[in-house]
Parts: C-alpha cells; sequence; structure tokens
C-alpha cells in the first residue's frame, strides 16, 4: 500500500494570496514589491507540495523530554538551516529566533503540562524550528517534519512568529496528524484547521494568562502591517469579521452551517468552513469559563485524541465526540454546536454514563403500484464513503416541514428514520432535490 504523506498544512489560506497576486497586480509586479512577494510565495508553495508528494519520510530526533530548536534558513528555502538557539539557551540578538522560542514553548507547554501528551508524537520527538524562510514569503506551515516561518513581505504581512498563536498552530497540525490524522480537505479538513486555531487560541490565552471571557479571540493578531483594515487573520468569535482591506478583500469565513461553502478551492475550503467549529469552541469555553485550555480545551483534545474521531470524521462526528467527552458540560457543549448549525450524532446516556448509541439514517420506500416495500440504512458512524454527503443532506434539511404531506394513488412514499428525530413520511411528489439524492444513496445500493 501506498504510504500517504501528511498534508502541507500553512496558515495563510492561498485563495487570500491569489488575491493579493491578482492579475491586475501581476501584470506592474515589476513595480510592486508586494506583488513580486506575493507571487514568490505561490511559487514556493506549490514546490513545497510537489516537492513532498515526492519525498519520502525520514526519522525524527527523539528526546527524553519535550524540546526544540531554532535554525534561521537565512532567506533561502534550504532546511533546517544555521542552528540559533535550543532550549534552555539564552535569548538571540535576532527577534524571530526568540519570538519562535517563545511560541514553540508556549505550545509544548499547553500539550505538555494540560493535556500531558510529550511533544507532537507524543513519544518526545524534537520541534524543529526554522525562521527567515525564503525571500520576502507570506506563510508559515508544518511540511510533515519541521515548522517553518517566513519574515512576510513588509507591506502587508510582518515577521509570521510575531504571533504567539501562529507557532502553536502549526505545532498543533503535526499533533492532529499523529492522533485523528483527519484528511486535509472538506468537513475533515476544515476540522483539522479548527484544532489548530483551538489549540492555537488556548496556547495564546494560557501565555496571556486569559480567561475565556477576557480573551479577544484573534487568531494571527500582529500579522498585519499598520496601514491594513484588518484586526487579525481568524476572529473565533466573530468568524467573517476579521478584516475587510481593499487588497486583502473581505473576510470569508463563515459562522453557521447553513452557510457552508461548498466550494473546490482551498482544499474544499478548510480556512473558510473551520469558522464554524471555531465558533462553536468559543462558545463552549466562554459557556464552561475559566480557562479555554482547561475547560472546553481538554475536552476538543479528549476528542481528537479518543477512538470516535478518524481521518474522515465531520462536523456532526466530531460534535458527536466533544459532548462525550464533556461530562457534566455535555450541556453546554451541545448547546455551542447547535448554535451554529451543528447537531451532534445520537448519543444515548444511562445511570450517569454517556455512550455512544448507534447513528444511522434509513429510509423506507411503501406504496407503488405493486405495493412493495424496500429499505436502506447507512451507519453514520462508519467508513461508508457515503457517510459525508448523507451528513450533509440531513444537516441542511427542515424534516418538520414535512410533517403533514398528501399522498398520491400508486406513488411511493418515503419514510426516514433520523437520529434524535421521530421518523418522517415525505411523498415522492414533495421530495425535494436533497432527499432525492438522499434517497438514492441509500437505496441504489447493490
Amino acid at each position: 500500500m501506498t504510504k500517504r504523506h501528511p498534508p502541507y498544512c500553512q496558515f495563510v489560506p492561498p485563495w487570500l494570496l491569489e488575491r493579493l497576486a491578482a492579475p491586475g497586480d501581476r501584470a506592474t509586479m515589476t513595480a510592486d514589491p508586494v506583488a513580486q512577494a506575493i507571487e514568490q510565495t505561490l511559487r514556493t508553495d506549490a514546490q513545497i507540495r510537489a516537492s513532498r508528494e515526492a519525498a519520502s519520510p525520514h526519522a525524527t530526533k527523539r528526546a527524553t523530554k519535550p524540546v526544540w530548536a531554532v535554525y534561521t534558513a537565512a532567506s533561502k528555502q534550504t532546511l533546517p538551516g544555521k542552528l540559533m538557539r535550543t532550549a534552555g539557551d539564552p535569548d538571540s540578538t535576532d527577534p524571530a529566533v526568540n519570538e519562535a522560542a517563545t511560541g514553540g514553548q508556549a505550545a509544548l507547554d499547553l500539550f505538555s503540562q494540560v493535556y500531558g501528551r510529550n511533544s507532537y508524537d507524543n513519544a518526545g520527538a524534537e520541534v524543529i524550528m526554522s525562521v527567515h524562510y525564503g525571500q520576502r514569503y507570506d506563510n508559515a506551515f508544518w511540511n510533515g517534519t519541521q515548522l517553518v516561518f517566513g519574515d512576510g513581505d513588509g507591506t502587508i504581512f510582518d515577521r509570521f512568529t510575531k504571533p504567539v498563536d501562529v507557532l502553536a498552530h502549526e505545532l498543533s497540525h503535526a499533533v492532529t496528524e499523529h492522533t485523528a490524522g483527519l484528511v486535509y480537505s472538506d468537513e475533515p479538513g476544515a476540522l483539522n484547521e479548527s484544532m489548530s486555531d483551538v489549540f492555537g487560541i488556548c496556547a495564546k490565552q494560557r501565555l496571556l494568562g486569559q480567561t475565556a471571557q477576557q480573551a479577544d479571540w484573534l487568531i494571527g493578531e500582529g500579522i498585519f502591517l499598520p496601514g491594513v483594515k484588518a484586526r487579525a487573520l481568524r476572529d473565533m468569535a466573530h468568524p467573517g469579521t476579521a478584516y475587510d482591506d481593499p487588497k486583502l478583500g473581505k473576510d470569508p469565513q463563515v459562522a453557521t452551517y447553513a452557510d457552508y461553502d461548498h466550494t473546490t478551492g482551498d482544499n474544499g475550503g478548510v480556512h473558510i468552513n473551520s469558522g464554524i467549529p471555531n465558533r462553536a469552541f468559543q462558545l463552549a469555553a466562554t459557556g464552561i469559563g475559566g480557562s479555554s485550555a482547561e475547560g472546553a480545551g481538554k475536552i476538543w483534545y479528549a476528542a481528537l485524541t479518543g477512538k470516535n474521531v478518524g481521518p474522515n470524521t465531520d462536523f456532526a462526528g466530531f460534535a458527536a465526540a466533544t459532548v462525550a467527552a464533556a461530562g457534566t458540560n455535555a450541556d453546554v457543549v451541545r448547546q455551542a454546536w447547535t448554535t451554529v448549525g451543528v447537531t451532534p450524532a445520537a448519543r444515548s446516556t444511562s445511570a450517569g454514563s454517556t455512550t455512544a448509541a448507534p447513528a444511522s439514517v434509513a429510509v423506507r420506500r411503501s406504496g407503488g403500484f405493486a405495493g412493495m416495500t424496500r429499505t436502506g440504512e447507512l451507519n453514520l458512524e462508519g467508513d461508508d464513503p457515503r457517510v459525508t454527503t448523507v451528513r450533509r443532506i440531513v444537516q441542511r434539511t427542515d424534516f418538520t416541514a414535512f410533517s403533514a404531506t398528501s399522498s398520491v394513488p400508486d406513488a411511493f412514499s418515503y419514510t426516514f428514520s433520523l437520529p434524535d428525530h421521530e421518523e418522517v413520511t415525505v411523498a415522492e411528489h414533495e421530495l425535494t432535490h436533497d432527499l432525492r439524492r438522499l434517497v438514492e444513496l441509500l437505496l441504489d445500493q447493490e
């Protein structure tokens, strides 16, 4: 079997860079250093993705406790570069090196001291960080082996080591890779991005000594230079409001499942749709109160590392895992997901414990001239490739609107059985496009 390489996870979404390097800018690129920097960043990102596809994974150094090392790429693209500082060393004269050290240590402390995790792989892997990557490089990323940070173009983007949550965000991609391994596309990919924002914001708040209620919930605050109309790259409390600038455009993140963007770009909108689980976490954290890391953060970490979350888990599946891990805060967590339009998969409780109940969707077709009945069912917690599409249809369909339907002679009727919902019968002529697709998925299987 061919080994699947970990995803190339970058901090700035590609569509934002592409906007900044729009054709109108490229025409005058020789006179515009920002356009030159963006164009170079896009070319470099493409080269990195290609090299990751062809590269073979190699061994990572292990240590008896979480340690880190900061290198400088010296404006080149050869990694890791020259060693500048390791854990325990005094400050460097290079601000980017010290920022990487601070952010890397904060991220390691979060996972070690709060979640009991020994580095990103839970086996003491040394965290390698390279700063000053490329020339005016507008991004930061985890490449499957180490963390890499550019200096920005000097006009729009500042150093990517400045916000501590950027460091923790990238390290969290490594944690996700070594735990649930969420596929980097569509809903699992948006969850992957959200996990990094979640633990990034937890590290930031923890370093600042803030409670969930005191925090600003901004991701990448300080990444934009003065003159850019932006508070940050993302706002977990109010997705879609972080920036509104003539060059950047308006923050396109969505905050509710009703607004889910079914785009084919950005690996299915992983940076856009991550606003939905981001807001769910912010609501849960403020609802629980106190430290986000100690409160909602522990719940999210337990879900990410638990048996109910895997590579293809979608929003509803992850929501169910967080509710199951929330204990006495289950109602708060469930309400947080409900507020953003995500219904956790069905759960049942008994004797004070929370256990998973089979979550499935079924349809029974009856009637017709011959009066024959046909049924189909899909386990929503399995690995069937239909699961993601079926979950989406169920999430966006208001089944209560079909509570009183009229039948037509010799026509079929369809009875849908859903998690946490009474059976709903819909006459054939009243099937929506989504319900017809649902019927096809459940019944048209050999």
